[in-house]
């Protein structure tokens, strides 16, 4: 989906590393990358720090956007893998 919206094959790779290939990434992206891991491994410690960051980069409708689209991926993977589905299939 990422190829489709333009993002690079170069930046999909880096993404889990994305802290060691900054040039790939926009500070906006970085960001929102951030916030889906912070979302993703507990939802509960979003810093005051991280959503300013956010909020200086996104407004109110974009951060819903993405914290809907975060949260959506999230329970598709654990459906998934609690169902042990093939997803390439």
């Amino acid at each position: 989906m990422a190829k489709q919206f333009g993002v690079s094959e170069d930046a999909i790779y880096a993404m889990a590393d994305k802290e060691d290939n900054p040039e790939l990434f926009t500070e906006r992206e970085l960001v929102a990358l951030e916030f889906a891991e912070v979302m993703s491994k507990d939802s509960n410690n979003v810093s005051d720090d991280l959503w300013n960051r956010l909020r200086s980069y996104f407004d109110e409708g974009e951060v819903i956007e993405i914290a809907c689209v975060i949260g959506t991926f999230n329970y598709f993977n654990r459906f998934n893998n609690a169902l042990n589905v093939d997803v390439t299939k």
